[in-house]
Formats: C-alpha cells, structure tokens, sequence
C-alpha cells in the first residue's frame, strides 16, 4: 500500500501552471526525489501541508484523501530550506523540547550522535554554524518519528560532512521503513539518494531513467545484438541517466565532449558528436555546425546577421541561440524546401 500518492495533481491561478501535473506513488522504505525549481517545490509542499488546495487531482495520506483530515503533522514530518530554530536554547534542550511535543519516544542522546554534534549539544544554536545548524533541524525532523519525512533542499549549502551525515541518515530512515520524499534543484545530489528521481516542470513530471554501472553489465554488452537507440545516455558520477531523444534541444561538442542541452540542465554524454550524428538522424536532429546538433522540432526561428552569418532561436524558455553554418543553411533550406 502507498503511504503517500499525488494523482493528478495540479495547482493554476488566472490561466499560470503553478503545478504541473504529477502522479506519483509513495511506499515505505523508500527514498524519491523530485527534481523541480523552488516555486513548483514550495507549491507542491504547501498542497501536502493542507496550506493551499490543488486545482486538479488528490493527495492520498495511507489512502485517504487529505481533505478529509483536519492536520497532516501526526504523519508527515516537514524540514524546509527556511525552517528557524530557538536560537537561544541548546542542542540538547532544542531536541529535547520537539520530543516532548510529539510524545516521541526516540532517545535525544541517539540523534545527537546521528547528526554528529555530540561535542555541541551543550552549545546554544546561536554559536553553530549554518551547516550544524541545518543538522539540529534535521535531528528535529528525526525526533518526531513520524512515518513520512519531506525535506526541502536538505542539501543547499551546507559543508561535506553535513552532506555525507544527511545521506547516511536517510538510508538509515529507509531501513527503518520511512518514506522519503525531497524537492530539489540539484540532480547529482539526488542521483547518489536513490533511483526513484523524477523531474517537474512545466513540461510535466516525468521519472529520470536510471541505470548502475558496472562491469557485468560492459561484458554483456560485447555479446548484446544492437538494437535500435530510444534513448540517450549521459554519466553522472557512477550513474547513466536516459534521456529521450525529443527531449533534447540541442547539443553542442565542448572540449571533445557532447553535452545535452535539456529543458532543465545541461548533461555530459558518453557518445562523441560523430556518433550522436548518425543514432539521432532518424529523430530529427540536423548537424547545423560542425560543434552542434540541434533538434529541428524545437527551432523557431532562422536568423540571418549577414550574408554569412546565421542562427538558429529555439522554442524552449530562455530562447536559446545556436550558429548555423553557411553551408548547412544551403542545406537546412533544402530539406525546408525553401
């Protein structure tokens, strides 16, 4: 049974998508990311916080719809990039006062450990730094041993070791049966949490395929007949993300590297331009310089600065610009029939 579901759910205001539509199902154990900007995260948040209402769909809480609640808090514990703290009272007495106040049973003693400021828990939270600080929070969120746990940007600008203790916590929540859920901008940071990393924007939701690499998988690959590609790969880290081919607006070779340029970021791939060439023809895409492939469904316009002198406007948000050449404009005219 899903802990928490978003069906269909969607949020507008005089004709603006504030929330593109999303659908996605929650289990226990289980850590998901949703990678979005701060303004479609602190939407989706404030629909689950039963602080705005949704314009379409439902959130379902352990199958019930959360209009029918009069509080989500007994079961969703929230950590946002904002959140204050008492900064007058000490570590200890901070954690301790949340226990209390949720009747929770978690040892304060075992969270100060986990969040690795047991030689400051004496130490008022004014005198913390911000990376220690934004770990009290999390120690707070861990204190009231609530089911689910949504965190907002658990990881912006924060130091390493921060970094590394939130990772560790979280997996240690997943053992415990939690579910996880976070908004964030940052999809490398999401990518080394977990393989349930789905990306929202106003193109609609849609889950980032994921695969691990390793050296099983480079020997199969010897033997494996070749199949025709539906999807592009780029490499973050020990991770390969697909990308589908229309998805992609254009990709330009930088330094010997392709690198995919999405509606929400730019990706290293591991083909060379060459290659990426002849497997995305067939897609649409036009060598329209001798450092770019660009794809034809997304031009809008033809600009012409001189005799010599062209470029391809794009219909994606920033209208991107990308150099035509003067023989693949002769070309491109013809395959326009223009």
């Amino acid at each position: 049974m899903a802990t928490l579901q978003f069906e269909n759910l969607s949020k507008t205001s005089h004709n603006t998508m504030l929330l593109p539509p999303i659908d996605i199902e929650l289990k226990a154990g289980e850590c998901y990311v949703i990678r979005c900007n701060k303004v479609i995260g602190s939407q989706l948040l404030n629909i689950v916080m039963k602080q705005e209402n949704p314009s379409t769909g439902s959130v379902l809480l352990f199958g019930e719809n959360i209009e029918n609640l009069h509080s989500v808090n007994d079961r969703i514990g929230f950590f946002y990039l904002n959140d204050a703290t008492y900064t007058r009272m000490k570590v200890s007495e901070y954690l301790t006062f949340f226990r209390k106040l949720y009747r929770s049973k978690v040892e304060v003693e075992e969270v100060i450990q986990q969040i690795g400021l047991r030689e400051c828990q004496s130490t008022k939270i004014s005198k913390l730094t911000y990376s220690q600080e934004r770990r009290v929070q999390i120690g707070r969120l861990i204190v009231q041993d609530q089911p689910i746990f949504i965190m907002e940007e658990p990881e912006q600008n924060v130091d390493l070791e921060t970094s590394l203790i939130i990772h560790r916590i979280i997996g240690e929540l997943k053992k415990r049966g939690k579910t996880i859920l976070l908004t964030t901008i940052d999809l490398e940071n999401a990518l080394a949490l977990t393989n349930y990393v789905y990306s929202l924007s106003d193109k609609g939701c849609k889950r980032i395929a994921v695969e691990e690499e390793n050296e099983e998988t480079a020997v199969a690959e010897e033997t494996i007949q070749p199949v025709k590609l539906e999807k592009i790969p780029a490499k973050i880290d020990d991770k390969i993300i697909l990308f589908n081919p229309f998805d992609i607006n254009f990709i330009e070779s930088s330094e010997g590297v392709a690198q995919l340029h999405l509606h929400d970021g730019v990706y290293p791939c591991t083909y060379t331009l060459q290659e990426l060439e002849e497997r995305l023809r067939a897609f649409g895409f036009f060598r329209c310089h001798r450092s770019y492939l660009v794809n034809l469904q997304q031009v809008k316009e033809v600009v012409t600065w001189t005799r010599n002198s062209f470029s391809l406007i794009l219909d994606d948000h920033s209208r991107s610009s990308v150099p035509l050449s003067k023989n693949r404009f002769e070309e491109l005219k013809g395959m326009l029939g223009l």
